[in-house]
């Protein structure tokens, strides 16, 4: 092959010789640096050189008419210094392109936006919420054919002891499925995931005692930002925290709460919007909480964003209200056991939660139960006042 002093104006009149096919014209000034000219016309800067196996390479840096011959030499010169550290430029290009396509962060996307993959799994707001907190910070720049099982084993170990298993379960059912989905589309990917990956899960029995909740209750009373009032807010709804958390002040009208079926967990499949009435307490804590011009959630730590990071908040309300052992879940299973004590039909109480009624009743009484709820909500919201400020005229019942 030709040596040549490359010059701009070289570059430009350059032409493959004696009707080759191609023809590359090495740079006098830098070894192994050269412009490839093809019997077409067509122009590119390369780079050649032997890796640390002994092993010629020869790679494209860019095409001549998209980067200057100074650009190129200054690239090439990087290349060829990464060379004589060790590297392989070329080896690492090429896995740059297969991580781009066959990144498990990539999959990922590919799944949730085909109908049989994501689309199945509840829904897609909560199946991305659940991956970009768990799995894509540490799995999502890995290629999905070199992620192995101990990789995954220890994901789930983590997400166990900082979250607890109920949460390690449902990271490993949704990390199974993509595994699954996209095993069907190659023919050489074996998903990692062997069955006794899952936790033993213990249903919490948890609810606050009277005493719990005064101090809880108070303390969130004077607890800045909207955490005091996002605390009140799930006591007074029995409503679970991701529901409360992207509440946004067009859902409320006429101190009736529309929860879109995309947010509500147990609405997902019947794409149905829950309707729940509010307490005039719940009332008064949404009229409480400081509007920002431009942000539609009523719960907001930034005036932009609804509320998130429960676990760093919660820890540390936690540490200003002295209650420990406690989930912000166990307030809507204290809620629920108050309504029984404060006198209210258990079918009424399970509709306040969102519970679907079983057997034949579920199906054909198709009463809205507006009423019946307001009324619960008012209940509760009674009760919940007078364990907190109890009046001495009032006759407590009897559990």
């Amino acid at each position: 092959m030709p040596r040549k002093n490359l010059t701009a104006a070289f570059v430009k009149t350059a032409k493959a010789e004696n009707d080759d096919e191609r023809t590359i014209f090495w740079d006098d000034d830098l070894p192994g640096f050269g412009l490839v000219v093809t019997a077409a016309g067509s122009k590119s800067f390369v780079a050649q050189y032997r890796n640390a196996a002994g092993q010629s390479r020869r790679m494209t840096i860019s095409n001549a008419a998209i980067l200057s011959l100074d650009d190129a030499r200054k690239q090439a010169r990087g290349h060829l210094g990464t060379v004589a550290k060790g590297g392989d430029p070329l080896a690492d290009k090429r896995a740059a392109i297969v991580l781009k396509r066959d990144s498990f962060k990539v999959i990922t996307e590919e799944f949730l936006g085909d109908r049989k993959g994501g689309a199945q799994h509840r829904t897609l707001e909560d199946c991305r919420a659940l991956l970009e907190r768990h799995v894509l910070p540490k799995l999502g720049r890995r290629p999905i054919t070199q992620i192995k099982r101990g990789e995954i084993a220890s994901l789930l170990r983590h997400v166990e002891r900082n979250t607890g298993p109920f949460a390690a379960n449902k990271v490993l059912g949704v990390v199974r499925r993509i595994m699954s989905w996209y095993a069907l589309q190659s023919d050489d990917f074996v998903s990692p995931i062997v069955r006794g990956m899952s936790f033993e899960v213990h249903e919490r029995e948890r609810i606050l005692t009277d005493g719990e909740l005064v101090t809880i209750w108070k303390a969130a009373r004077t607890y800045p930002g909207p955490w005091g009032h996002f605390i009140h807010f799930l006591l007074l709804t029995a409503c679970r925290r991701t529901e409360a958390a992207k509440m946004i002040r067009a859902e409320v009208k006429d101190g009736i709460w529309v929860i879109p079926h995309q947010r509500y967990k147990t609405s997902a499949k019947s794409k149905r919007d829950v309707t729940l009435p509010l307490s005039k307490k719940a009332q008064q804590v949404l009229a409480a909480i400081p509007q920002v011009d431009g942000c539609a959630y009523y719960f907001s730590t930034d005036g932009r964003r609804a509320i998130s990071g429960f676990s760093e908040g919660k820890a540390r309300f936690d540490a200003a209200c002295g209650v420990k052992d406690w989930r912000l879940h166990d307030l809507r299973r204290t809620a629920r056991s108050l309504m029984s004590r404060a006198g209210v039909n258990a079918d009424t109480a399970e509709r306040c939660l969102g519970h679907a009624i079983p057997g034949i009743r579920g199906i054909y009484d198709r009463h809205d139960y507006l009423a019946e709820m307001r009324h619960a909500f008012e209940a509760l919201a009674a009760l919940i006042d007078n364990i907190v400020d109890p009046n001495p005229k009032v006759v407590r019942m009897r559990k």
